[in-house]
């Protein structure tokens, strides 16, 4: 396919990544031309740790902005394998009722730490059980799941990511594609990894890492490959969302901050690149 400057995307974003009060980040991700947010807490609180009164309230303070939520980024597998299976199903069926309350059909999931050399083989058959129950809920539900490739998780490199989505085998789970956290586990995510996983991309996360160091900088400043991958969403059709994590102050092993200001760089670098390919992000 060629440059089709006609395509156009959603843009989105990680609203805790800009101020703990949903408010000002709907404020800031409107002021950049957003129309969508990405959920991932609200006042300080996990998406889902809100009770009803409280998704009740972010979803009035979000709809009162005039805005649509992307997706519900749930911390669902980032956790120890050996947890008892009702740990995750109980956040699954709070990040499903927080999906119908805020009006989302994505939830972003991961699959499980593997942090010691040999965890991924040893835990394989359990991790694909537990999540072929999770995608068979969402379905059920009407919600998509999507596979974030977290690094130290099972689905980190290409050829796991598509081992889960192959083996689970449920249209109710896609893959969420991070550009950076393959960069940080050693992986060219275009070069390495488009090929195989591109049919089961639904939903971009942007942000980019240099490979020395694995520092998280703004779009394009990395070794993520930043520009190809927008190319080949681009030629592949996509008309999705991209969300910004920019990770640009702080990282955790449950999210990252950036500020205000830091995102507003962030998403002014991936919109820099976005012009150039042809693709308008509304």
């Amino acid at each position: 396919m060629t440059n089709d400057t006609s395509t156009t995307w959603q843009l989105s974003g990680f609203g805790d990544e800009i101020d703990p009060d949903p408010r000002i980040q709907c404020a800031v991700l409107s002021a950049l031309g957003a129309r969508h947010i990405e959920v991932r807490s609200a006042w300080g609180v996990n998406i889902v740790d809100l009770d009803d009164d409280r998704l009740a309230a972010l979803a009035a303070t979000i709809r009162d902005a005039g805005m649509g939520v992307s997706a519900i980024a749930s911390p669902i597998g980032k956790s120890e394998l050996s947890e008892p299976v009702e740990f995750e199903l109980g956040r699954l069926d709070r990040a499903l009722r927080a999906a119908d309350v805020l009006g989302s059909r994505y939830i972003r999931l991961f699959s499980f730490w593997c942090h010691e050399p040999d965890a991924a083989a040893r835990g394989r058959d359990e991790i694909m059980g537990r999540m072929g129950t999770w995608a068979a809920r969402a379905e059920q539900a009407g919600v998509t799941l999507v596979h974030e490739n977290e690094k130290h998780i099972y689905g980190d490199v290409p050829e796991r990511v598509l081992d889960i989505v192959q083996t689970v085998d449920s249209p109710a789970l896609r893959l969420a594609w991070d550009n950076a956290n393959f960069v940080q586990v050693g992986v060219r995510p275009i070069t390495d990894g488009w090929a195989q996983l591109a049919p089961y991309v639904a939903y971009l996360q942007v942000k980019d890492a240099r490979i020395a160091g694995g520092e998280v900088v703004p779009a394009g400043e990395g070794d993520g490959e930043l520009r190809e991958t927008i190319a080949n969403l681009r030629d592949a059709g996509f008309s999705g969302f991209a969300s910004l994590e920019p990770h640009l102050a702080d990282v955790t092993a449950t999210g990252g901050f950036s500020g205000a200001a830091a995102f507003g760089r962030a998403a002014r670098a991936f919109r820099s690149l976005t012009d150039d390919a042809g693709v308008t992000l509304a």
